[in-house]
């Protein structure tokens, strides 16, 4: 099996046997323990890493003292961490399966960047692969679902991915090595244990070589995936513009695309929309401006020519003052900064939107920055007349949840010198006459 083993390490280049040092976490059962003992035979520099999640006792307190003698049996590194796992699952609303491992890889990290080792090395292997499959594809899933677990994921690497569960067990039998068995393994309240023990055996019935199956077609969608994950890119890079905490998609680019909410639910999968919302933006495309559609974390407006992506807000915005000689300003995320330029005359005005030149002189301190509201007027800078804020932001085709976020920088006598991000006015325009210029900046 060492043989095995190394082949399957070069032939995806996991990792170099002779220079990189391993981070091998080991829970004390059959798979990791065998891994261990593999990567030692091969000559590998590791470390031992075991997690203690507080869970089960005095069997937890047990697991951790036998990965200790056994690091120490093979005179090797071990760190050790115990987690309050139930707490934190409370605290971030999830499952505790979905916390221990949170809690785990994050830690995994940590103990890899301090030490200076090169990977994180786990046992899963081809049944883990199959279960993983087969639970996503039950739950719903799309093609990174559908491959499972990689091989190599940036630091994460998992050496005996090529050898089923029993090839694992023969070699601890031959080896003679002991490990701890989880009693939580066999319980039902965990999917993953019902479709092991209830599910598998009937699907083996049907395809003995079931697991080696799964591991190609795993491999064969890994491929596909990739060919997938390039088009996206490509649509991504003709489609997309970002700014400050806007993001733009353009929806003629997306209607050209082959296999569209496809396209745009892996564009969209970083803001959090689901698939049936995806799929409702993509129904919507035909439709009037202003359909708004949200995520957990972010709000998509369909505009005219685009998709508007912005942050979803969770607090209000209030208002803000900027005193005189104050130089920065900071607002429920947004940060203002400001400087004043006693020479005028050799002043070069910026054409950025995001900065506002403003005759010093005007100003009367303290400036407000507030939401603009239903009411206001200004005048755009180059017009002489008033115009309501609100028919300025139609002009301007700004969408809705962009216009819900626009705010406006008031001198102290009321006035609105400056609609932030998109005009000053005229009537704190930088002249001929200015002597000194007040600039802000939206950082």
């Amino acid at each position: 099996m060492l043989d095995s083993v190394r082949q399957f390490i070069a032939e995806h280049q996991l990792f170099n046997l002779e220079t990189d040092a391993i981070l091998v976490a080991v829970s004390g059962g059959l798979d990791s323990v065998v891994l261990l003992d593999v990567l030692h035979r091969l000559g590998a520099q590791v470390a031992v890493a075991h997690c203690h999640f507080g869970l089960r006792g005095e069997d937890a307190d047990a697991d951790e003292q036998f990965v200790r003698k056994l690091a120490k049996q093979y005179g090797l590194p071990y760190f050790a961490e115990f987690f309050r796992t139930k707490e934190f699952a409370a605290q971030e609303g999830i499952s505790t399966q979905m916390a221990a491992r949170l809690l785990r890889y994050r830690w995994f990290e940590q103990v890899r960047e301090t030490q200076g080792l090169a990977y994180i090395a786990t046992a899963h292997h081809q049944r883990d692969q199959t279960e993983t499959m087969l639970l996503n594809l039950t739950h719903g899933t799309g093609l990174a679902g559908l491959h499972g677990i990689q091989v190599k994921n940036g630091h994460i690497i998992r050496p005996v991915m090529g050898l089923g569960r029993d090839d694992l067990h023969e070699y601890l039998v031959e080896r003679g090595l002991r490990w701890r068995e989880d009693d939580s393994n066999d319980s039902p309240v965990y999917q993953r244990n019902l479709l092991r023990h209830e599910v598998l055996p009937v699907l083996r019935e049907i395809n003995p070589n079931l697991d080696e199956t799964m591991a190609g077609t795993a491999e064969r969608v890994g491929g596909a995936e990739e060919i997938v994950r390039r088009y996206i890119a490509d649509t991504a890079a003709q489609a997309r513009r970002d700014e400050a905490e806007v993001t733009y998609l353009n929806i003629a680019t997306l209607q050209k695309t082959a296999a569209t909410a496809l396209v745009l639910h892996e564009i969209l999968r970083p803001f959090g929309f689901a698939w049936p919302v995806v799929k409702d933006i993509v129904g919507a495309f035909g439709g009037e401006s202003g359909r708004r559609f949200d995520s957990p974390t972010h709000r998509l407006v369909k505009d005219r020519e685009n998709l508007v992506i912005t942050p979803r807000r969770t607090a209000q915005f209030g208002t803000f003052q900027l005193a005189a000689g104050q130089t920065d300003l900071l607002a429920d995320g947004l940060r203002l900064k400001a400087e004043l330029h006693d020479d005028a005359k050799h002043f070069i005005i910026p054409r950025s939107k995001s900065t506002a030149a403003l005759d010093a002189d005007k100003i009367k301190f303290p400036l407000t920055l507030r939401r603009w509201q239903e009411g206001d007027w200004f005048m755009p800078l180059g017009m002489k007349g008033k115009k309501l804020l609100s028919d300025f932001l139609i002009d301007q085709k700004v969408p809705l949840n962009l216009k819900d976020d626009v705010r406006v920088l008031t001198s102290a006598d009321g006035k609105i010198c400056w609609v932030v991000g998109w005009r000053v006015d005229d009537r704190f325009k930088v002249e001929d006459t200015t002597e000194r210029v007040l600039t802000v900046q939206r950082m």
